[in-house]
């Protein structure tokens, strides 16, 4: 029975070890993760997966007077790094010729909120976004950051999906001249038939 249970904390002792050891190799194996924790996709995770998939793209461009200009596309848009971000390709036709884009968007589990980067073919200027209020399960909202404090151009969109998932609106607004915020830009999202 002594030597039972003589065995028996030797045996715990050395599942310690081997424990112990284990930790000790992830850590080193990560050794950034002391600085810079690891974090599992989350609630936003969750919504944004709801977007991945193809997509034809009805864009609406709305200037200050005139006519709306609309412009046809499509839209690959896919989970990467493990689902912990959106990734979108655009590409749009119009009369000027084509123009790409490309957009990244994730969420912090710990804050609640959104954050994004845009990049196109007409410009040299990357678009920062983030959430200024938690996810409320239902729609991304975003307004418009910069890095340089001297050019504050300040928009705010508005994300969300309609007819069961098959359906994103996504609706850009800035302020007038006269302080009151305008709809500049809309994006209709259908689903293609063959995804999801």
């Amino acid at each position: 029975m002594a030597r039972l249970k003589n065995l028996t904390i030797a045996s715990v002792v050395l599942a310690g070890v081997f424990v112990f050891t284990s930790d000790a190799q992830q850590a080193r194996k990560d050794a950034q993760s002391s600085y810079e924790p690891r974090s599992d996709p989350g609630a936003g995770q969750k919504f944004l997966s709801r977007f991945a998939g193809h997509w034809t793209v009805v864009k609406t461009f709305y200037p200050r007077s005139g006519a709306p200009a609309v412009a046809m596309g499509e839209c690959h848009q896919t989970m990467i790094h493990g689902g912990r971000f959106l990734r979108s390709e655009f590409l749009f036709h119009d009369s000027s010729g084509d123009t790409t884009g490309l957009g990244v968007i994730g969420f912090e589990a710990d804050s609640g909120l959104f954050t994004s980067f845009w990049t196109d073919s007409r410009s040299t200027r990357v678009s920062i976004r983030h959430s200024e209020a938690p996810f409320d399960g239902k729609e991304i909202r975003m307004v418009s950051r910069t890095l340089d404090s001297e050019q504050q151009r300040r928009s705010r969109t508005l994300t969300h999906l309609e007819d069961d998932d098959r359906r994103i609106v996504h609706q850009q607004f800035v302020a007038g001249a006269d302080g009151k915020e305008r709809l500049i830009m809309q994006l209709v999202m259908t689903r293609k038939a063959e995804s999801k």
